[in-house]
């Protein structure tokens, strides 16, 4: 059984433009096996990191609680009305000027807050003891501005003990030097809004559950990607209230 796993989503607790529960009817309606609410968790500790912290585009350790309690109401929810998992996890992030010094990580499957302070390596290490699963995030996307993470890219072979999984794609690129670097990988769409939804995903061969789920993205063997094909995407945009299944392709 291969499941449809969309693993890097936003919401409005950082900088998506739909609610939790907005995102589990979109994801649930549209055919989805499992996705994980990765929102922003930023440092504060540079200029770009405080200006996010200042308009209030991170999950912080002071509200950490609330959001983790919104994400387990929901996932009730989304297993009750589409069967679909539903894991809490975030999105670690710093973001320099320079995008050689940019690193974003998600962190999957979490119950308690996990900090982006520090050097990226002091980050991911936290991470690794904190998190089930650790991804590298689009890191070799080079398409738009801040999402020009190449840190943990250009130091892959230092840090690939603390990541599981590096992003093959990210929403509709795909990463070659990714596929050729032979790495564990995963495809997600980064979801901001409703378009992001025709986009690269995981497909996952094990159980529907959350311990088989978590327990298949650690060994990171088995996984293939896919990309829900866009045909029908303008009706579903047009009409939120119907979703219609999206094939694969």
């Amino acid at each position: 059984m291969m499941l449809l796993a969309d693993l890097h989503v936003h919401t409005k607790w950082s900088d998506g433009k739909l609610s939790i529960g907005e995102v589990v009817d979109l994801f649930g309606r549209t055919g989805h096996d499992v996705i994980a609410i990765t929102d922003h968790v930023v440092n504060s500790d540079n200029l770009i990191g405080k200006v996010t912290h200042r308009f209030g585009l991170t999950v912080t350790a002071a509200n950490f609680a609330e959001y983790r309690d919104e994400i387990e109401r929901e996932s009730r929810r989304a297993w009750d009305r589409y069967g679909m998992l539903v894991l809490a996890g975030a999105e670690l992030t710093q973001n320099r000027f320079r995008r050689n010094n940019s690193a974003h990580a998600l962190v999957l499957g979490i119950d308690e807050f996990v900090s982006a302070e520090g050097t990226v390596e002091e980050m991911l290490t936290r991470a690794r003891a904190q998190a089930p699963v650790v991804v590298a995030c689009h890191p070799h996307e080079q398409s738009e501005f801040f999402a020009n993470t190449f840190y943990l890219w250009n130091r892959r072979d230092e840090v690939r003990d603390l990541i599981h999984l590096w992003e093959l794609a990210t929403r509709w690129d795909l990463f070659p030097p990714v596929a050729r670097a032979r790495l564990p990988f995963v495809a997600n769409s980064d979801f901001h809004d409703r378009p992001h939804i025709d986009a690269w995903k995981t497909l996952l061969p094990c159980a529907k559950n959350a311990r088989d789920v978590v327990a298949t993205l650690q060994r990171g063997a088995g996984l293939a990607v896919t990309r829900l094909a866009p045909q029908r995407f303008d009706d579903l945009v047009a009409s939120p209230a119907r979703f219609p299944a999206l094939a694969t392709a």
